[in-house]
């Protein structure tokens, strides 16, 4: 139980997520609170956010909601039914490991059971309530980004005075290294963080340093500071030593994440053509799972022209959870170049799974990989293949400490960011 207030949870994102094949890093979290809250003992409640104002749901409409929009993904797909990860094991050249299956029969169409499920949906909202019928002294928890562009969206709190609002920020970095993000993205993100500053009542993060930061912001904006819970994101059960792998024919690492500057592939696709020069043939794999994403030219014109690149690196889109977990379990290790981070899902799911760990030396990777991982500064190129090259060596001794590093290591869970924050939501 989260909170003993009656709690409205926001489920506007996971409506508009009902197209999309499978959830991102915020719709995860979406998903875990919705799940808390919904399934939970007290008493709970639905809310949308619509033009018209904001709509309220009973506890079991809100339940068929997360329902349909979690029978549209993939998430419980195993590795071996995962079209996306047979495809990568086929181009890798490795064999896989126990409990490789054949992929299903196909039965009703994707589009089919999304038509569904959005006639589904919209039945269901057209029988929503204004928030007034909300109770007295309830929480409202907003946990994605959603809206608060847009305050007017959130002015119904003004009205609901005896409502405790607790808003979930996720990162600041358009409004800290703007230079990362689409044009206008600085604007529009310092608007949500002001719409989160007037309404919140708590505020909660996934790490110290977006905790930081957000003060940092309501502070030099002369708005309220109200208190912080940090909370580390849950690692999903999938990642784990156990389970199906593949055995590459040669040392293959992995990349995780949108191709985007903040991720800084360019020194990945740099390094490899590097390596590429060196070692020939016999030169490591690079896995690169993530869609391509905007302002990465340079780095997307090495993926389609440079021979070296094409020859060695792989891009991977679509995989499930599983068959993530499957790469992560069959690679070399991972590298995490990012120039900034709300957090790196990425390097605590690589953990889990027992894979050496090199990322950035930045605060959000040094707070949730403690010592585990190997850290680098994100432009020392030198340092970075050294790294990789003696990773790649047979009987690598750095690859053995750095596997032993992860001896005993307890990724976090959900059970456990609920019980970090929870008695923040319970002093509202």
């Amino acid at each position: 139980m989260i909170s003993h207030r009656p709690t409205a949870f926001d489920l506007t994102r996971l409506v508009t997520r009902l197209q999309h094949a499978s959830p991102s890093g915020i719709d995860r979290v979406d998903l875990a609170y919705a799940h808390a809250i919904l399934d939970g003992t007290g008493d709970s409640f639905g809310l949308v956010s619509t033009a018209l104002g904001p709509r309220l749901l009973s506890r079991d409409e809100a339940r068929a909601i997360v329902a349909a929009v979690e029978d549209g993904w993939v998430e419980d797909r195993p590795a071996g039914e995962d079209p996306a990860f047979a495809r990568l094991a086929a181009r890798l050249g490795g064999g896989t490991g126990p409990g490789k299956e054949g992929l299903p029969a196909a039965g009703a169409t994707r589009g089919q059971r999304r038509l569904i499920q959005a006639r589904t949906v919209a039945r269901i909202l057209s029988r929503a309530r204004p928030v007034s019928a909300l109770p007295r002294d309830s929480l409202y928890l907003h946990t994605s980004h959603l809206r608060l562009d847009r305050p007017g969206r959130f002015d119904w709190l003004y009205d609901r005075r005896d409502v405790r609002a607790a808003f979930f920020v996720h990162d600041v970095i358009p409004i800290t290294h703007p230079e990362y993000g689409r044009d206008g993205e600085a604007a529009r993100h310092e608007t949500r963080m002001r719409t989160v500053g007037r309404h919140a009542a708590a505020i909660l993060v996934n790490s110290v340093d977006t905790g930081e930061r957000t003060l940092d912001l309501l502070r030099a904006w002369g708005l309220p500071r109200p208190p912080v819970a940090v909370g580390h994101l849950g690692v999903e059960p999938a990642f784990g030593r156990a389970g199906v792998r593949l055995t590459p024919a040669r040392p293959t690492f992995l990349a995780c994440g949108t191709i985007e500057s903040r991720k800084n592939h360019l020194l990945l696709f740099q390094l490899w053509r590097d390596l590429a020069d060196r070692h020939g043939a016999q030169a490591p794999k690079l896995v690169v799972v993530g869609r391509r994403g905007w302002e990465a030219e340079s780095a997307i014109d090495m993926l389609e022209r440079c021979p070296g690149v094409r020859a060695h690196v792989i891009e991977a889109s679509g995989l499930s959870t599983h068959g993530l977990a499957a790469v992560m379990r069959s690679c070399t290790a991972l590298l995490m170049p990012s120039f900034t981070e709300g957090y790196g899902i990425p390097v605590v799911e690589a953990m889990a799974s027992g894979l050496p760990v090199v990322a950035s030396d930045i605060p959000a990777h040094r707070e949730i990989a403690g010592g585990r991982a190997l850290l680098r500064d994100p432009l020392d190129g030198p340092g970075w293949r050294a790294a990789i090259e003696a990773l790649a060596a047979e009987g690598s001794p750095l690859r053995a400490d750095l596997v032993a590093r992860l001896d005993g290591y307890a990724p976090p869970d959900w059970p456990g960011h609920f019980a970090a924050v929870g008695p923040t939501l319970a002093a509202l």
